[in-house]
C-alpha cells in the first residue's frame, strides 16, 4: 500500500503520527478492505491515531460490519471524522462513526438515517392483513405502533437497533438518538450532533481536529491511552490498485456486464472453435463477474433465473420455435430484478443494464430469426435441387448419353437430343448422379423462331 506524505518527516522521526483513510462513496467490500490494510499498517508504523474521514450515503451492512470490527479490534485509536463540509456520514457511515474511539464532524455536515433498505417489502397501497382501529378508538387518542407488516424487515430494524446500541453505549454516547435514527431515519446536523452527545467535537479541518483531541483518553484493549497529536507529522493512506480494481468490479453494474461478457465469450467459442481469443477473454470476464458477485449479496434464485434465461436464448438461437426466446427473455429480467437482495446506496442494478442486456438478447434472436427466412426464401445451394437450370459443356456425346463439365465437375449425362463436344447445355434433372441435360430454353426458343 502506497503512503504520500502530507507533512514534513521530522514529526515521524519523534514517533508522533496521524494517518488518515479517506472513504468517499458507497462502502462495499472493496472499503472494508481498503480499511482493514489500512489499520493493519497503522498499527505496523505504531501510528499515534489514524483518521477515518467519511463522506458516504452508506453502503451494505456486511462491509460496515467488517469495518466496525476492524475498528473496534485496532490497537490504534480511531477518529472518526465527518469532512469536508458539504459531506455526511449516512446509514453506515453513521454506524461506523459510533463505533470509533472519538467521532468528529466538520460544520456544515449531517449524519444519521440509518434504517435498513431491503428489498421484497409489501408494495405501498395494498391494504393491510389486519384491520385498522376504528375511528372511535382513533378519537378517544388511542393510538398504537403500527404493526411491521414484512417480518424480515422487522427483524433487520431490530439487529440494526440493538448494534449500534451496543455501540453507542460502548464510546458513552446517545444511545436513544441512535435507536431513533434508525427506526425513524433521523438526521443530524453538525451542531445539533454535538448538543445531543452523538458526537465529541467539531473541527474546520484535520489541523484543527489534531490540537482539538490532544491529551483526550482513550481506551485501547482494556487500556486508556492519552493522545499526542499537536505535533503529529500526517499522512494520506492511498488505497492501492487492488482495492480500487476490485471497488470497480464490484459495482452491481460491472459485475452483470463482466457475468454476461463472459457467457458470450463462451458461446461464441463453441459455435466457433478454434477462435480461442472469445473464449479467453470470455472465461476471464465470467471468474471475474463471478467473484464480484460471490462478494455481494444477491439471490441465487434471481442467479438461476438468469442463467434459465441465457440458456433458454442460446437454445432458440440454434433451434428457432419463438416461445423458448420469449421465456428467455421474461427469465433474464426477471432474474436481473431479483439479483441483488438488498437496495443499499451505490450497489443496486441499474435499469439501463437490464434493458440494454435484454435489448441485445432480443436483437441477437432477431438476426438468427432473419438469416433463417432469408435462407428459406431464398433459391436452394444444395442438392439435385441446386443443379436444376445450371449450363453444362458437351465434353462427350454418343447417342443419347456421354459427358458434361459443370461446376469445375466431369458428370455423366444423358438426354433425348444429339449433341457434340463443345455445345452448351442445361441441366434439366438428376437422376441417380446423372443429369439429364437438354438444350437450354432460350436457344431452342430462338432456333424454332
Amino acid at each position: 500500500m502506497a503512503v504520500s506524505s502530507l507533512a514534513a518527516a521530522a514529526g515521524e522521526n519523534d514517533g508522533k503520527l496521524a494517518l488518515t483513510i479517506s472513504v468517499d462513496g458507497a462502502i462495499g467490500p472493496a472499503t472494508a478492505r481498503y480499511v482493514k490494510d489500512a489499520l493493519t499498517k497503522a498499527a505496523e508504523r505504531r501510528a499515534e491515531v489514524v483518521v477515518l474521514r467519511m463522506n458516504t450515503p452508506g453502503g451494505l451492512a456486511t462491509s460496515m460490519r467488517e469495518i466496525i470490527a476492524d475498528v473496534l479490534a485496532s490497537r490504534v485509536p480511531v477518529i472518526g471524522y465527518v469532512a469536508p463540509s458539504g459531506a455526511h456520514a449516512a446509514s453506515a457511515g453513521t454506524y461506523i462513526l459510533y463505533a470509533t474511539h472519538i467521532a468528529a464532524m466538520a460544520p456544515g455536515t449531517n449524519l444519521g438515517a440509518a434504517t435498513p433498505v431491503q428489498i421484497g417489502g409489501p408494495l405501498p397501497g395494498l391494504p393491510d392483513a389486519t384491520p385498522d382501529k376504528s375511528d372511535k378508538e382513533k378519537k378517544d387518542g388511542k393510538d398504537e405502533k403500527p404493526k411491521t407488516k414484512d417480518s424480515m424487515m422487522a427483524k433487520a430494524t431490530n439487529d440494526a437497533v440493538a448494534l449500534i446500541r451496543s455501540l453507542a453505549e460502548l464510546r458513552g454516547r446517545n444511545a436513544d438518538w441512535a435507536e431513533k435514527a434508525v427506526r425513524e431515519a433521523a438526521s443530524l446536523s453538525a451542531n445539533a450532533a454535538l448538543q445531543e452527545k452523538v458526537i465529541d467535537l467539531i473541527a474546520r479541518d484535520q489541523d484543527e481536529l489534531l490540537r482539538q483531541i490532544d491529551g483526550r483518553a482513550v481506551e485501547i484493549a482494556g487500556e486508556t491511552r492519552h493522545l499526542a497529536t499537536r505535533d503529529a507529522a500526517r499522512e494520506a493512506m492511498d488505497a492501492g490498485w487492488i482495492v480500487r480494481f476490485l471497488r470497480v468490479i464490484t459495482d452491481p453494474n460491472i459485475a452483470f456486464i463482466l457475468m454476461l461478457v463472459g457467457i458470450y465469450g463462451l458461446i461464441f467459442e463453441l459455435s466457433s472453435p478454434g477462435a480461442v481469443a472469445p473464449g479467453v477473454i470470455g472465461t476471464i470476464c465470467l471468474l471475474l463477474g463471478l467473484y464480484a458477485l460471490n462478494m455481494l449479496p444477491i439471490n441465487y434464485a434471481g442467479l438461476g433465473l438468469i442463467l434459465l434465461g441465457i440458456t433458454l436464448l442460446v437454445i432458440e438461437a440454434f433451434n428457432p420455435t419463438v416461445v423458448l426466446g420469449l421465456g428467455g427473455i421474461i427469465a433474464f429480467v426477471l432474474g436481473a430484478v431479483m439479483l441483488f437482495e438488498i437496495e443499499a446506496p451505490g450497489y443496486h442494478l441499474s435499469w439501463w443494464t437490464i434493458g440494454i442486456a435484454a435489448a441485445i438478447f432480443i436483437g441477437l434472436i432477431l438476426v438468427v430469426l432473419g438469416s433463417l427466412w432469408r435462407a428459406r426464401k431464398g433459391p436452394v445451394r444444395l442438392g439435385a435441387q441446386a443443379m436444376r437450370g445450371l449450363s453444362a459443356e458437351i465434353l462427350d456425346w454418343s447417342e443419347s448419353e456421354g459427358h458434361v463439365f459443370t461446376q469445375g465437375e466431369r458428370w455423366q449425362a444423358r438426354g433425348t437430343e444429339t449433341f457434340k463436344p463443345g455445345d452448351v447445355v442445361e441441366v434439366a434433372n438428376v437422376v441417380d448422379l446423372t443429369l439429364v441435360v437438354r438444350r437450354p430454353v432460350l436457344t431452342a426458343r430462338k432456333g424454332g423462331t
